[in-house]
């Protein structure tokens, strides 16, 4: 039962459904229970006097009490499946809202798909928990007790001899509970390697298709489908076992039953009517005898999906407000690094080591380097996207881990390497950060990001689809759709990471015409691998291995002759062998 502690605080606000359900499953079971006392009664009244009237009046009871028994039947299910649902509705909007609050380094980790399956799959194994199981759990406890209770006041012997099976069906339930328990849990985590593996080759169509590789993933994702099939059939071969083995041992009792209670019927010790009755009552049984396996398969499936979801909800972001903090109204723009080292892990190598800089307010700062020398990570220090180490990065003189993650991201627009578009119009993808902004704006937006020429050969503009992340445009198209997203908003501090790199020089130069208009007055973090692109900043930084090894203007650098000229040598001798 620990394990389903976490439930309690959403079955706690609906603690009047949840009470009146029982309610209802309680009256239902109290009111069956008349129907083997009347019939028990009937026939020793029948016995003794058969007349219409007696027939008529007993018969109009048992009707009666059938009638009663399915309104409340009707009601506790229509109480309680309800409650399910709300359960499940409230704990996915938890479970997608702490997914949204996870930082990078959790998707990093983790597969789409297996955040998927949790999100179905185990969801609704406790949706069935939180119904089914306490509606049929709870009718199994009431209609049993009452069950006994008339039972052993018919006869108590009798009702031992009826229990003699019970201790087999209580040691087969625990047996039979925990195998289930754990091959459940290894069916939904094949399911979730299922779900990922399946999520990927949708999402890698492209790659699939270009490297002829259909056949392998096809074979790889059969592979994967078996062992679900197979653990699904362990899962069922025990299921199924399950079921039949209660009804052998509850039929063993109801031999014995048969053959204890005619005796007794016939010493007298009992009338035919009770034993009628302690029969009908024994019937009673078979069905919660039955439902506690269901019951249990349903609590162990629900546990192992609720232990899965938890795992998640159980996950503390790294990024979050750290008391104590400090209110950042109106942000200017201006930036420093204070001796910033950083690493991934805790004892993993730095990826950024010894970085100090400053930028003013409205600077452009450009920053350049090799593949891997720490550019990007630099950046997404800016936002907290990862956290950077404590007084390191402050913004406007104020330590960023002191400020509010969404204050200040509120300040801040960035343009990732790898463009990520939602399957929705170019309209909504551009007014994504402002869903408020004006047709004029968006309009302008889309301008200054060069899309103007792109948008009039569309044939609806700006209300043209782009498809699943985008697929419908070209590579260029993502950028400039995901850099007009960034000027909509208007930042104080405009983060740009190679965000141009899928464009011809040509048209980069254009766009960088409109953005000097864009810059003014703005902080601006620039990355390329284009001298061309970095050549005007106010000051740009040239990283090495995580280093900062060089500072300064362009033409300083390459007066310098040091890393920067060489890249500036290179670029240049390769637009020469472009030219010729």
């Amino acid at each position: 039962m620990r394990r389903l502690a976490p439930l309690l605080p959403y079955l706690r606000r609906y603690r009047w459904r949840v009470v009146v359900g029982v309610a209802c499953i309680l009256g239902a079971a109290a009111v069956g229970l008349l129907a083997p006392l009347l019939v028990g009664r009937a026939v020793d009244a029948l016995q003794r006097e058969f007349t219409a009237g007696a027939l008529s009046t007993y018969a109009g009871l048992l009707v009666a009490v059938a009638a009663v028994q399915g309104v409340l039947s009707y009601s506790q299910r229509m109480t309680l499946v309800k409650l399910s649902r709300d359960v499940e509705y409230d704990l996915r909007n938890d479970y997608f809202a702490h997914l949204e609050r996870l930082p990078l380094d959790f998707y990093q980790r983790s597969y789409t798909g297996d955040l998927m399956a949790r999100a179905t799959n185990d969801l609704g194994a406790v949706r069935m928990l939180c119904g089914p199981a306490i509606m049929y759990g709870a009718h199994t406890v009431f209609v049993s007790l009452g069950a006994l209770f008339f039972m052993a006041r018919i006869h108590p012997r009798l009702t031992l001899v009826a229990l003699c099976t019970m201790p087999l069906v209580a040691f087969s339930t625990k047996v039979f509970g925990e195998r289930i328990h754990a091959l459940f849990e290894q069916v939904q985590q094949r399911f979730s390697d299922l779900s990922t593996r399946a999520q990927e080759n949708f999402a890698g169509v492209r790659v699939v298709r270009a490297y002829a590789q259909e056949g392998p993933e096809a074979d790889a994702f059969a592979v994967l489908n078996r062992h679900y099939v197979e653990g699904n059939r362990r899962l069922i071969l025990w299921t199924a076992a399950f079921h039949p083995l209660l009804q052998a041992l509850i039929g063993v009792g109801f031999v014995a039953v048969l053959w204890y209670g005619g005796v007794l019927a016939q010493r007298g010790a009992i009338t035919v009517g009770e034993f009628v009755t302690f029969n009908l009552f024994l019937s009673k049984l078979v069905w919660p005898m039955i439902a506690i396996g269901w019951v249990i398969n349903l609590v162990q499936r629900g546990a192992a999906s609720l232990g899965r979801i938890l795992e998640i909800l159980r996950t503390e972001p790294s990024v979050r407000d750290e008391p104590p903090l400090v209110d950042l109204p109106a942000v200017r723009g201006e930036v420093e690094m204070r001796d910033l080292t950083f690493a991934h892990q805790a004892q993993g190598a730095p990826v950024l080591e010894g970085l100090s800089l400053r930028a003013r307010a409205g600077d452009t700062v450009a920053i350049v380097g090799r593949t891997g020398s720490g550019k990007s990570t630099l950046l997404s220090l800016l936002p907290r996207l990862i956290n950077p180490p404590p007084g390191t990065l402050f913004v406007d003189g104020v330590d960023t881990r002191r400020v509010r993650v969404a204050e200040l991201r509120q300040a801040i627009a960035m343009v990732p390497q790898e463009s990520f578009l939602f399957s929705a119009s170019i309209r909504d993808n551009i007014a994504l950060g402002r869903p408020e902004a004006a047709d004029p704006e968006i309009e302008e937006a889309a301008r200054l990001a060069g899309l103007d020429e792109d948008l009039a050969a569309f044939p609806r503009g700006l209300d043209t689809l782009v498809g699943e992340r985008g697929i419908t445009l070209s590579g260029g198209q993502k950028q400039r759709v995901a850099l007009a997203r960034a000027l909509l908003r208007r930042p104080r501090i405009l983060i740009l990471d190679d965000c141009l790199s899928a464009v011809d020089t040509q048209t980069e130069e254009r766009i960088l015409r409109h953005l000097r208009g864009v810059f003014a007055g703005r902080t601006v973090f620039l990355v390329s691998h284009r001298i061309s692109t970095v050549r005007e900043a106010d000051q740009i930084l040239v990283l090495e291995r995580g280093r900062l090894v060089e500072r300064g203007r362009h033409d300083e650098l390459v007066a310098a002759g040091g890393l920067y000229a060489d890249l500036d040598r290179r670029q240049k001798l390769e637009e020469e062998l472009q030219a010729v």
